[in-house]
């Protein structure tokens, strides 16, 4: 099954609007912490997706944002999903309770203690470095272990238990 999606990390003051996936049964993101975002809707463009999908989630519309990097998650033998990711400073709004887990303003500096899948750490990683638009490949098995990362085509190295090291 191939999806497309968004994913986008809103900053403020040195943190990140997180959300703590914690509602949805048969959920592959079930007590992770993720950004905001979700699925295209039919005929929607990334920048569409995004707005919507942050206004339905947190109550925010955003007003500045970049479009940061295409991450290509393959999980098992059957889901493929390409994510445009999104970071944004700038919103305006009143935030409301989100129907998919709880919203949380988390540092920059303490992401890597959150439950995140590991590729995830890449990414973060990435957009501290105020990398140029990347396109990264997270291959996961079905127990949740990152087997294979590609950034630009290249390979990353991983732990032999599917381990970011840092750059």
């Amino acid at each position: 099954m191939t999806k497309l999606s968004t994913l986008c990390y809103i900053e403020k003051d040195e943190k990140y609007l997180m959300l703590h996936r914690t509602v949805k049964e048969n959920d592959v993101n079930k007590d992770k912490w993720i950004g905001v975002g979700g699925h295209f809707e039919y005929a929607e463009s990334p920048e569409e997706c995004l707005l919507r999908e942050v206004k339905e989630e947190t109550g925010y519309t955003l007003t500045s944002w970049a479009y940061r990097g295409i991450v290509t998650f393959v999980y098992g033998e059957d889901i493929v999903e390409y994510m445009s990711l999104y970071t944004a400073d700038g919103f305006e709004g009143e935030p409301i309770a989100c129907d998919e887990g709880e919203l949380e303003w988390v540092q920059k500096s303490k992401t890597d203690t959150l439950e995140l899948w590991e590729g995830d750490k890449i990414f973060f990683d990435l957009l501290e470095e105020d990398c140029d638009f990347f396109s990264l490949k997270l291959v996961y098995d079905t127990e949740d272990v990152l087997k294979s990362a590609i950034l630009d085509g290249k390979q990353l190295p991983l732990s032999a238990d599917g381990k970011w090291p840092g750059r």
